[in-house]
């Protein structure tokens, strides 16, 4: 994903100092979701493991077969391919959607979705050799779809009743440059195979160590009720690393989504220091985060 510079909110906190008094209400103590810190993490790992999931790479083909599996598993149903090619950096590319449903024949439809590929380049790294080597992409990209696998496995224990719509995009982080990026979103918005769902939730760096998530801009312009009850459902379960302020500007696959006139939104962290570089790893994450967002999107999709 790349930053709109032209927007950037800055949150000054102010705590006062001294004993605390009875009128300072405590903070609602966090609530334990459903969802496994461990396993969505180890879902993280595995995809890392798989090395680069660039378009056409051993590891994108390894990485996608799995994920297709996991999600079948996780919701009894088949999850399929959608394969496309777009014209990249010259050349036409190959590349894969990734798409699950539950419960299609629901009236009332919600999509979930994230982005799958890793990038090609680590350019924001100093080094020129090290520019061309592609990044491991733990937080950016195996973070969201590990969210995402988790969230298909507690939905029918969760008493979810609505329609859940999970894509996953290829070709988000092909780039280098803004023209060649969001290329699975942007094919996807043409061809919505799964129809046209009430609203989507993006969901892309949400494992980092340091979970910050604040209302995105683009995502509060177009569609604030829909942050709304997102923001809203991480308070009541008292998750705090949902900052209920303004945050960046993004430019992300959630704009492919809006552009085609749909409500959709992107809960990111952008605030990673390792983004688009060789130390985007494991280490850098942490399972408590990907349970957090994937607490949150089950309470969402409970009471959507």
């Amino acid at each position: 994903m790349r930053i709109e510079w032209m927007f950037v909110a800055v949150v000054i906190a102010l705590v006062g100092c001294g004993a605390k008094t009875v009128s300072e209400a405590p903070a609602p103590p966090a609530v334990t979701g459903p969802s496994d810190a461990t396993r969505a993490y180890a879902d993280l790992k595995k995809q890392v493991a798989f090395g680069p999931r660039t378009p056409g790479s051993p590891g994108a083909a390894a990485c996608r077969d799995w994920a297709i599996a996991e999600f079948s598993k996780a919701l009894g149903t088949p999850a399929k391919r959608q394969d496309f090619s777009m014209v990249a950096r010259g050349s036409r590319v190959a590349m894969t959607n990734i798409l699950a449903h539950y419960n299609p024949t629901a009236k009332r439809q919600i999509m979930l979705c994230a982005h799958w590929d890793s990038r090609p380049s680590a350019d924001m790294e100093i080094a020129s050799d090290k520019k061309r080597k592609p990044i491991p992409g733990a937080n950016d990209g195996a973070s969201g779809v590990a969210a995402l696998i988790e969230v298909a496995r507690q939905l029918k224990s969760s008493g979810v009743n609505v329609g859940v719509q999970f894509v996953l995009f290829d070709g988000e982080d092909y780039g280098p440059g803004i023209q060649d990026m969001f290329l699975g979103a942007k094919y996807y918005a043409k061809n919505p195979v799964l129809g046209k769902p009430e609203y989507a939730i993006l969901i892309d760096m949400i494992g980092d160590k340091d979970l910050q998530i604040g209302r995105e801009y683009n995502s509060d312009r177009a569609a604030k009720d829909i942050n709304d009850r997102v923001f809203g459902a991480a308070a009541k379960l008292g998750i705090k690393e949902f900052i209920d302020a303004p945050g960046h500007e993004i430019m992300d696959d959630h704009l492919e989504l809006q552009r085609i006139g749909w409500k959709a939104i992107d809960l990111i962290d952008f605030d990673y220091a390792p983004w688009h570089t060789l130390d985007d790893t494991p280490d850098q994450c942490s399972g408590e985060s990907l349970k957090k967002v994937a607490d949150v999107l089950l309470a969402v999709l409970k009471n959507p």
